[in-house]
């Protein structure tokens, strides 16, 4: 891992400074970022995740691979599905849960290519 140097010759002053700001996200975007990655912070949403990457499977299932009781599982999907992280298909009885789309997919195998770098 680099370092971060902070030698007075590399601080940015006057207008650089204001280009930066202006490139900052808005307020309501950060916060929008801030609960969508909160959501990814718990471990047991982190396991349905991680369940469903590469299967499709009912909250039946779910609760089996997982060790869970089904209200928990459902739950948690609920939240996932809130935030778009997870689709749901109804068949008969039973509805049936996947990832929304590859980029929850990629988030998850970049976040652990992070951890292991």
């Amino acid at each position: 891992m680099g370092s971060i140097s902070t030698d007075a010759g590399l601080l940015k002053h006057g207008e650089e400074v204001q280009r930066a700001r202006a490139g900052m996200l808005p307020d309501e975007d950060l916060y929008e970022l801030s609960d969508f990655f909160k959501v990814f912070g718990d471990s047991t949403r982190l396991k349905v995740l991680c369940a469903l990457e590469g299967a499709v499977w009912c909250v039946s299932d779910l609760a089996d691979i997982l060790g869970m009781t089904r209200p928990a599982i459902s739950h948690q999907l609920n939240i996932l599905k809130r935030e778009k992280l997870v689709r749901a298909q109804r068949k008969g009885k039973n509805v049936f849960y996947a990832l929304a789309d590859d980029h929850v997919r990629m988030i998850l195998e970049m976040g652990l290519e992070h951890l292991h770098e």
